[in-house]
């Protein structure tokens, strides 16, 4: 399965790719420091290629954030979205956007393997 991280913030994308490795059947297909690289990385896949089964997504980056990305996409074009933060503030809205999870950062190996979980049985 492909996933696709994206966060402005260098040191929070090294924290994923770290919690990934322990989930072998994942592999990292790209990584994205705004919403605007989203974007762009979603449509410049192709059918065939390595596209993106879940989307680790911040929400707040510069430009276009994590919820304006899902607004942008139709969702049968959007991976699952799985929400990093640092605030538990816009939970909510997360759901209601149909994320699988949410996230806050710091994210403890344990709360990240019991995302995996859903995941994997979606």
């Amino acid at each position: 399965m492909g996933a696709l991280i994206a966060d402005d913030e260098p040191a929070a994308r090294q924290g994923v790719r770290q919690l990934l490795a322990a989930f072998p059947e994942f592999a990292v297909v790209g990584e994205c420091r705004n919403g605007a690289e989203v974007l762009a990385a979603l449509d410049a896949l192709r059918p065939g290629t390595s596209q993106p089964d879940v989307i680790f997504l911040d929400i707040q980056m510069p430009g276009i954030d994590g919820f304006e990305v899902i607004r942008r996409r139709t969702p049968e074009r959007m991976p699952a979205v799985v929400f990093l933060t640092a605030y538990d503030q816009f939970a909510i809205r997360a759901f209601e956007a149909q994320a699988l999870d949410y996230l806050v950062k710091p994210v403890t190996e344990a709360r990240f393997a019991a995302t995996m979980k859903r995941l994997m049985r979606q």
